[in-house]
């Protein structure tokens, strides 16, 4: 779905994207919303494709499987890991932020890591470890 969207007289227009996985599709947001060269990803978390089953294997696998789906969403509209200018990650247990640190790590070239917030929370959706969400651009 497209909206129109108006900042002070420049007209940018807001493409809300779906996931192509029916199952995702089916939840009530957008994977993603383009706006302009911007690109907001939604909440990804260690869920295998295709599935809502968790990674098995704790925070690490989360992790990794949560960065591998932020990476196909935002490869899938037109950008990269590289483009990333701001990630948040919300953590079940903040005790567990140094073996996500470890995994978060290797998904960015050194010296070129993403502005971050990262926080505790409580209930994250299907008992998740972890749940990252994005601003990247496209170029």
């Amino acid at each position: 779905m497209n909206e129109k969207v108006t900042d002070g007289g420049n007209s940018l227009q807001a493409e809300f994207l779906s996931s192509p996985d029916p199952t995702m599709a089916s939840l009530p947001f957008s994977e993603a919303v383009r706006l302009g060269n911007l690109l907001f990803v939604s909440g990804q978390l260690g869920s295998l494709p295709g599935s809502t089953i968790l990674a098995p294997g704790g925070i690490a696998a989360e992790a990794e499987q949560a960065m591998l789906n932020m990476e196909h969403v935002l490869e899938r509209h037109g950008s990269s890991l590289a483009n990333v200018v701001k990630c948040t990650v919300f953590l079940a247990d903040m005790a567990e932020w140094k073996a996500f640190n470890n995994v978060y790590r290797r998904s960015f070239a050194i010296g070129r890591f993403p502005a971050r917030s990262a926080l505790g929370a409580n209930g994250l959706a299907m008992n998740a470890r972890v749940e990252l969400e994005c601003i990247a651009y496209i170029p």
